[in-house]
C-alpha cells in the first residue's frame, strides 16, 4: 500500500500548471507550492501535468525544476517529476556509469527488476532503450564485472515473470533443493541459479525461500554470505531480499542511509520517492518493526527545510 495522498478533488492539469509557473516567478522560487501540487498528484496526474505545462510554455517542467532549484530537495522533486520508468531508466544508467559501481549502485538495478512489477521491468527497459539508444542488457553486459555478476544481473532485468500468485509445493522443495546444492559446493553463478531467480513468479519464490529456511535450518541469505563476502555474493543477497521482502529491503536502505556518520540522501530520496506509490506504508510498518522506532521520526532526525517536508509529504504525514 502507497503512502501517497491525493486530494478528492483534483484541480485540471492547466491549474496545475498554471500554479507552477507562478511559483518560479518573483526572487525565488515559492518551493511550499511545488511540494503541494507534486507531492499530492500520483504518476499519471504527473505525466499530464508535464505535458500540458510543455503545451502552455514552450518549456520542460523537469529542466525548469532543474534550473530553479538545487541542493537534496531539488534532486528528489526532479525525482519524483519523472515517469517512474524513464526515472528508474536514468537511476540505471547512472549506476553503470560509475566508474566503481559498487553494490550500493547496483541495488538500483536489482530493485527495479527484483522488487517492481513484470510491466514496470518492461517499461523501463523500453525507456532505457529510448533514451540511450541501446539496450539495458548490452550495459549491463559490458559495465559490470566479474562476468558472472553481469550473467546474473542480464537475467533479472530481462525476465518477465508471471503475475500470479500460483505456487507449487513440489517445485519449491525442488528448488530449494538446488540452491543449497549450489550454496554448498559454494557454486552460486551455476546456470540453475539464474533460471530459478529470473525465472519464477514471486510467489513461487517465497516459497522455495520459506522451504530453504524449513529443511536447512537458515535463511538462503544468511547461508549466501557463508560462500563469500564479495561483490557477487553481496548482489545475490539483495536480490534474494527483493524478491522475498521488498518492504523490508527498503526499511534497510532507509536505515543504512540514516545511520552511521553523515546521511545518504540520494539512497533517501530513491527510496521513498520510489515506493511512494507502491508499498511505503508497508515499508513503514516493516521499519518500526526492524528497529523499534517510528520511520517518520528517522526521516525527521535526519532531514530538514524543504527536504523534509517534501519526504514527510510523500509519506502521507503532511497535507
Amino acid at each position: 500500500m502507497g503512502s501517497l495522498t491525493v486530494p478528492h478533488i483534483v484541480p485540471t492539469p492547466a491549474e496545475d500548471a498554471n500554479a507552477l509557473k507562478k511559483a518560479f516567478h518573483g526572487w525565488g522560487t515559492d518551493e511550499k507550492t511545488l511540494i503541494r501540487i507534486l507531492g499530492h498528484r500520483n504518476a499519471n496526474q504527473r505525466r499530464n501535468i508535464r505535458h500540458t505545462y510543455f503545451q502552455l510554455y514552450n518549456e520542460s517542467l523537469i529542466d525548469r525544476l532543474s534550473s530553479e532549484l538545487s541542493g537534496d530537495f531539488g534532486k528528489a522533486i526532479i525525482l519524483w517529476a519523472y515517469d517512474p520508468c524513464e526515472r528508474d531508466a536514468k537511476l540505471a544508467r547512472e549506476a553503470l556509469e560509475n566508474s566503481k559501481k559498487s553494490v550500493e549502485h547496483l541495488k538500483i538495478i536489482v530493485e527495479m527488476s527484483c522488487a517492481s512489477s513484470p510491466d514496470h521491468l518492461v517499461g523501463v527497459r523500453q525507456a532505457y532503450t529510448c533514451l540511450f539508444h541501446c539496450s539495458l542488457e548490452e550495459d549491463i553486459a559490458s559495465n559490470v564485472s566479474p562476468s558472472s555478476l553481469a550473467k546474473l544481473l542480464v537475467a533479472v532485468v530481462s525476465s518477465y515473470r508471471y503475475d500470479r500468485d500460483e505456487v507449487d509445493s513440489g517445485i519449491a522443495n525442488l528448488e530449494a533443493s538446488k540452491l543449497h546444492e549450489a550454496i554448498k559446493t559454494k557454486q552460486l553463478d551455476d546456470d540453475h541459479v539464474n533460471w530459478i531467480l529470473s525465472t519464477r513468479n514471486f510467489y513461487q519464490l517465497r516459497e522455495t525461500f520459506a522451504c530453504y529456511k524449513t529443511t536447512y535450518g537458515n535463511l538462503i541469505a544468511q547461508d549466501i554470505l557463508s560462500c563469500g563476502n564479495g561483490k557477487f555474493e553481496s548482489v545475490l543477497k539483495v536480490i534474494i531480499c527483493c524478491l522475498d521482502s521488498p518492504e523490508k529491503h527498503f526499511a534497510e536502505v532507509i536505515r543504512d542511509s540514516i545511520v552511521g556518520f553523515g546521511t545518504d540522501e540520494d539512497s533517501l530520496s530513491r527510496a521513498i520517492v520510489s515506493r511512494a506509490e507502491i508499498d511505503l506504508m508497508k515499508v513503514r510498518e516493516e521499519y518500526q518493526n526492524l528497529y523499534k522506532t517510528s520511520l517518520d521520526d528517522a526521516v525527521v532526525g535526519d532531514t530538514s527545510g524543504d527536504y523534509e517536508d517534501f519526504l514527510m509529504t510523500l509519506l502521507g504525514a503532511r497535507n
